[in-house]
């Protein structure tokens, strides 16, 4: 009998257009899982399987928070005394700007800046803001930077709109050279139009500004692989691994290297670990199956050598 595997492509079980899988939200906003789970948990965000893009924006203020290390505690009290302070406001996180102010959180709201913890206004042109000019144009750019991926993501599900969707990418970068993030999607809009190479020094260059992204080694994995170096693939998911080791689309991806390789002990490794990892989704079954394939195969080896 032969089996028909598939390479798992980050994405790949999308369903409609504008929802997203959990996988799909840690790569376009360069997240961990942990993070995701960690926010859930808090009580920031509600837990679910399929987002939507304004799920996105949501999660990526959260991520802009955290960086400015509020506590998620104060966050969350923060969200609900705004609440509770603006009548029908519902969603704080996109109803209103949101930054961080020494540790506590500030919202922006029909023109005026409030500290709803300590039911304050908040004055934005104080003399000690009008003295940080230039960091204020360093966080305009970043602003700016976040604008356009955002735009990005928006625009890429659509095919026709997929060319704005790198325009909207590649200005991301242009102002933000280190958004990992961007130089991934880029990468992943050109590997679906089967332009290798570019998608691989898009992978390349998310690897080079952030080393520790193991979802760039995965996708720079899929390329080395598509292209014939089934070596450099193995060694790239891998990479990914050694940073996620729970990352179950390497795992299985890696496998199938390691099946085309000839080497069937090390992809069995590969697919026990999919296995524990994902018990019920469309390809949980083959992993399965290849397990008892190969150990099935071990089990006659075994024999023949007694023999």
């Amino acid at each position: 009998m032969v089996c028909i595997s598939l390479k798992i492509r980050s994405g790949a079980s999308k369903g409609k257009v504008e929802r997203y899988s959990r996988e799909d939200v840690l790569r376009i906003l360069h997240i961990t899982a942990r993070q995701l789970a960690g926010w859930e948990k808090a009580g920031l965000f509600p837990v679910k399987e399929l987002f939507s893009f304004f799920d996105l924006l949501q999660i990526k203020k959260l991520g802009d928070l955290r960086a400015k290390r509020v506590r998620p505690a104060m966050i969350r009290d923060s969200l609900r005394a705004m609440q509770q302070q603006v009548a029908g406001m519902k969603n704080p996180l996109l109803e209103t700007s949101v930054f961080a102010n020494q540790q506590r959180v500030v919202y922006r709201h029909s023109g005026t800046s409030v500290e709803p913890l300590a039911g304050q206004f908040v004055m934005d042109f104080t003399d000690r803001v009008l003295l940080e000019q230039p960091r204020i144009h360093a966080i305009s750019a970043a602003e700016s930077a976040s604008d356009f991926f955002a735009r990005g993501v928006s625009l890429e599900e659509d095919p026709k709109t997929q060319n704005e969707a790198m325009d909207a990418y590649k200005k991301c970068v242009g102002l933000d050279p280190t958004h990992a993030a961007a130089y991934i999607n880029l990468g992943t809009l050109c590997y679906n139009r089967h332009d290798y190479v570019l998608a691989e020094r898009y992978y390349r260059k998310a690897i080079e500004v952030d080393p520790r992204y193991a979802l760039a080694y995965f996708d720079l994995g899929n390329v080395l692989d598509e292209t014939g170096r089934l070596p450099d693939a193995i060694r790239a998911y891998e990479s990914a691994i050694t940073l996620a080791p729970t990352y179950a689309d390497a795992h299985y991806n890696l496998a199938l290297a390691y099946e085309k390789a000839r080497q069937p002990r090390k992809a069995l490794q590969h697919w026990e670990s999919y296995s524990k990892l994902d018990h019920m989704g469309p390809w949980a079954m083959h992993a399965r199956n290849q397990v008892k394939k190969i150990l099935a195969a071990d089990s006659l080896k075994m024999v023949a050598k007694k023999q």
